[in-house]
């Protein structure tokens, strides 16, 4: 599944209205480099095991993974045309930055004049676009949602949960299992067999 890792841009990226250019992907803090011995050891032991708790490294894969994801998104806010605060920001923007992504997808999808539309494995190569897959979107979307609260948005004004990104992405996953033939849907889970009654105790057996 593609992540954002895949998303640095380049000169040779035709960027979309209003998006930043020089957007870059940070994927962890530099640490600043200390040429005094003796302060780097004053440093390292007045360092108190609560940050050492919460270092980057042990930290779990989907935690750096929303992490990058929302200073990632902190950028496109910073280098927007014009800037835009967090609290300015609105379904729309989220869409321009997911529309944004697909110059980075890796995913095929396929054109209705296309002869492979619909073919889940192509025979041979096509001059179709390259999108991100909905899976990817899905799961981005997600992680930023989770960030946005976690970094004190309210739910209720979260522009990652917004009627038009819900409606995007179903729009997203309908069109690109139609064209790359394939399901999306989740299957559903089969029930254990139960166990059929006991039948009732014979007449004879019962007390009398």
């Amino acid at each position: 599944m593609d992540s954002l890792q895949d998303f640095e841009t380049s000169n040779s990226h035709a960027l979309a209205p209003n998006f930043p250019t020089n957007l870059t992907i940070t994927t962890a803090l530099t640490p600043t480099t200390n040429t005094n011995p003796s302060a780097a050891a004053n440093s390292s032991s007045a360092s108190s095991p609560s940050s050492s708790s919460t270092s980057p490294s042990t930290l779990s894969r989907y935690e750096n993974q929303k992490r990058r994801d929302w200073n990632t998104f902190g950028q496109y806010l910073r280098n927007h045309r014009p800037p835009l605060s967090l609290s300015r920001c609105s379904g729309a923007h989220v869409l321009e930055f997911l529309r944004y992504l697909d110059q980075f997808g890796k995913t095929k999808v396929h054109t209705q004049l296309c002869p492979f539309f619909g073919h889940p494995n192509p025979p041979a190569p096509c001059p179709c676009p390259l999108r991100q897959a909905w899976g990817s979107l899905d799961a981005l979307i997600g992680r930023l949602r989770a960030a946005f609260e976690e970094h004190g948005g309210k739910p209720e004004a979260n522009p990652f949960g917004a009627r038009a990104v819900r409606l995007y992405l179903r729009e997203v996953r309908d069109s690109q299992a139609k064209a790359r033939g394939i399901s999306y849907e989740k299957k559903k889970r089969k029930r254990p067999p139960q166990a059929p009654p006991l039948p009732p105790p014979p007449n004879g057996n019962q007390n009398q």
